[in-house]
């Protein structure tokens, strides 16, 4: 059975820049899998290549293994991509019906509205909408056509904090029907939520494939926080086994192998701790540390 997705030596370039070099990775069907990278570091690019919507200049992009560009593929497939634009005089329902109509077994409007959160909108034209509503109609759009795959790309951007959470229960609902999602973001809380699977890309090449907490291990040791009385003299941390410090006024965060042996020197040190938190490296430390970030 062919993969859901798949890029195959993937490269791409836009004259003498080459946004992706050489990058190979398969996603299963029923997938729910994020794709980080910092900006311009090829996100985009390996989207518009799974898309169709740009030929690769060596490789190969493919769904289900065939050509994105044909329309029994697109058919398969939905997109919601930062920049879109919409007819803003049509309302809500209205312009679900119109996208519904180019597919073949699409789902029932309703179903796609009250899927989205938008039933109080329905009847509102597109012009009316926050920007929020307006990115859940995006969404909307993108899975009218009921697609086996659905790509994402910064889904969320512009959202208030209620409107994230009605959107990722969203996504979550749409893939628990053993869909495949591919979404970009750069919010890495929602990667490190939504996804089973994490690829890294920086610089054009696919530098990390793994789960949120085989990515977050490749990041030893462990993270201690606390917060000083008085602003800390960074050369009270002199010596100490940290591999990243971090002293900003009155908070200090550490990274260590070693969390004892920096606990037990910073109290013979007789510095002032309050508020102390140890644990374990989270995704965006993770993230930084692969792509030289901090």
């Amino acid at each position: 059975m062919p993969h859901a997705i798949e890029l195959i030596g993937a490269s791409k370039k836009y004259g003498k820049f080459e946004a992706l070099k050489n990058v190979s990775f398969a996603i299963e069907k029923g997938s729910l899998v994020a794709m980080l990278g910092p900006n311009g570091a090829g996100k985009t690019t390996s989207i518009n290549l799974m898309l169709g919507l740009r030929r690769p200049t060596a490789g190969k992009a493919l769904i289900f293994g065939n050509d994105p560009r044909s329309i029994a593929t697109r058919r398969r497939f939905g997109a919601m991509l930062q920049e879109s634009g919409v007819p803003q005089l049509l309302k809500v329902t209205e312009l679900v019906e119109l996208f519904r109509s180019y597919y073949p077994k699409p789902l029932p409007a309703a179903q796609v509205v009250k899927l989205v959160g938008l039933e109080e909108k329905a009847g509102t034209l597109v012009k009316d909408l926050s920007g929020g509503q307006t990115q859940r109609l995006y969404f909307a759009l993108a899975i009218c056509g009921d697609p086996e795959v659905l790509f994402l790309d910064e889904p969320t951007v512009g959202m208030d904090v209620e409107g994230r959470r009605i959107f990722l229960r969203a996504i979550r609902n749409f893939a628990a029907g053993g869909k495949t999602v591919l979404l970009t973001t750069h919010y890495l809380e929602e990667a490190d939520e939504l996804a089973e699977r994490i690829l890294v890309i920086d610089k054009g090449n696919l530098i990390a494939d793994g789960s949120p907490q085989e990515i977050k291990s490749r990041v030893a040791g462990s993270k201690i926080s606390f917060t000083s009385a008085a602003p800390l003299d960074p050369a009270a941390l002199n010596g100490l086994p940290v591999s990243a410090s971090d002293v900003s006024d009155h908070r200090v965060t550490l990274m260590t192998n070693d969390p004892q042996v920096v606990l037990r020197e910073l109290f013979r040190r007789n510095v002032d701790m309050s508020n102390l938190e140890v644990r374990g490296a989270d995704l965006e430390e993770a993230f930084l540390s692969l792509t030289g970030g901090g």
